[in-house]
């Protein structure tokens, strides 16, 4: 037996031990103002403390994402940080242009009814705290529109969200408020060019204004997920850390998140691609990336080299 088949196996042994310790709950709703039916599964992990917050899983697009959740790799993480994971499925409105979802556009409903659903899943597993925890944000192609725009709609519930792919973007120049929120943004290096433009554009007037925003380009990737996921594993870790207040017994309302900075952080410059003090941020005539701390840092160049030694082949 090979290590691929034994890791295989270890990894399904994981996910089965993981979830005979965990309760699953569904959801869903017919049809909204910019979606025809959207449906919804929570996944919690074993605990005896309130949840710190919940794992939001968004898929491409019209996919159903909804058995994401048994993945391993999430429900690890959701274990180890004390998160629930909500995953997602979201069938789009019909519409002239199907390929730019209206889903999308969370302000539109779409993030309304994720909201209530939590709200009704929250009641349903007993565990009404969720209803007013903090959201993690990840998402493919049409996922990752999703959580962008539901960061500008709800920055004050957002901890963290991921633009992975995608290609139509309904918001430009987000809020001061969103720009607060820790965003990572991956493009695969060999997907669309308008895909990959867009997203650039949007961190690029972001990042001017100061958004505490990552851009990370996939190396090789088309239109996949690929070792994004593993990236934003990594992301996710390194911001939670900082973003959530010390655990709380009951969560009456949403927590007042930690603010973070340029400053007090670390920058990525993706030119000379090395890693410096985030103070000289406003130095640069170029976009730069903001890092949350060392370790993710290190995993940021490491992922940008990648990219940059398959352009050289």
């Amino acid at each position: 037996m090979n290590i691929k088949t034994i890791n295989h196996f270890l990894a399904l042994f994981l996910s089965i031990s993981l979830s005979s310790q965990a309760q699953v709950f569904n959801d869903s709703i017919s049809a909204g103002n910019n979606f025809n039916k959207a449906a919804f599964r929570l996944w919690l992990p074993k605990t005896n403390q309130p949840f710190q917050g919940v794992l939001v899983l968004m898929p491409g697009s019209n996919w159903d994402g909804r058995d994401e959740c048994s993945e391993s790799d999430w429900q690890t993480f959701a274990k180890n940080k004390n998160f629930a994971i909500l995953a997602c499925f979201f069938l789009d409105a019909q519409n002239e242009t199907p390929a730019a979802e209206y889903y999308s556009k969370a302000a539109n409903g779409s993030g309304q009814a994720l909201l209530d659903a939590l709200d009704r899943l929250a009641v349903q597993s007993a565990h009404l705290e969720l209803k007013n925890a903090p959201l993690l944000l990840w998402g493919m192609s049409a996922g990752g529109q999703f959580n962008y725009e539901f960061a500008c709609w709800k920055p004050e519930r957002t901890l963290a969200f991921v633009v992975n792919k995608g290609g139509i973007y309904y918001t430009a120049l987000a809020s001061e408020k969103t720009r607060k929120v820790p965003g990572l943004f991956i493009v695969g290096e060999r997907d669309l060019v308008f895909r990959n433009k867009i997203i650039e554009g949007i961190f690029a007037i972001n990042r001017r204004f100061g958004a505490i925003w990552t851009f990370a380009t996939q190396p090789g990737a088309e239109h996949i997920v690929g070792e994004s996921k593993e990236l934003a594993l990594k992301y996710f870790n390194s911001v939670v850390e900082l973003r959530l207040p010390k655990p709380e017994t009951e969560l009456k309302e949403p927590p007042h998140l930690n603010d973070l900075t340029n400053e007090k952080s670390l920058l990525g410059d993706p030119l000379l691609m090395k890693i410096e003090e985030g103070m000289i941020w406003k130095d640069k005539n170029y976009p730069t990336s903001w890092l949350p701390d060392e370790k993710f840092a290190n995993e940021w160049l490491n992922f940008m080299n990648g990219a940059n030694a398959e352009k050289k082949r």
